[in-house]
């Protein structure tokens, strides 16, 4: 299951991207968008593999933007970073219990205008909601540790803790 994730997250990104990009460089114009998350900004403990996969999205995203940019080559990227938005993946990640999801989840009809609206516009990175904005900013300024035995704190699905990060290490592998 992890690599299948990264497959889909990291190397079909960079597949797909190498396979449309030449054209639009040809053209001198167009623009790409790349889903990464706020988890790109953070070690996310429980989801490691996740968590990585977003960063590398944004990482590439910011990389290839600032290379596309410097070239003048009239294309642009985007990487959407949203939070917690209502999907599938809840469940999928065994996370349906999750701290992670008290509060302001998004919706995804919300998070995909947003994402487009900034794609149009040709920003580099968008966080939608201003909760989501907060976080990714604050983890910058703590001491990684600390964010890390935060959010394995956050990612707690229950009393019996031990026992469900070993259920989870079972299936995600």
């Amino acid at each position: 299951k992890q690599l299948a994730m990264l497959q889909v997250n990291v190397n079909s990104l960079v597949a797909l991207t190498g396979f449309f990009l030449p054209q639009m460089l040809e053209r001198k114009s167009g623009r790409v968008l790349n889903l990464a998350s706020t988890a790109a900004f953070q070690p996310g403990p429980l989801m490691a593999a996740y968590y990585a996969s977003k960063a590398f999205v944004l990482s590439f995203s910011e990389a290839l933007a600032e290379e596309l940019h410097a070239s003048k080559s009239g294309v642009s990227v985007t990487a959407l970073c949203p939070g917690p938005t209502w999907t599938g993946f809840q469940k999928r990640a065994g996370m349906l219990n999750s701290k992670v999801l008290a509060g302001n989840v998004m919706k995804p009809k919300e998070v995909a205008q947003y994402g487009y609206n900034a794609f149009l516009r040709g920003e580099r990175v968008v966080i939608p909601g201003f909760r989501n904005k907060l976080g990714a900013k604050i983890v910058k300024l703590l001491p990684a540790k600390f964010v890390t035995k935060l959010l394995g704190k956050f990612r707690k699905r229950g009393e019996n803790d031990a026992q469900q990060k070993m259920d989870y290490a079972r299936r995600a592998f």
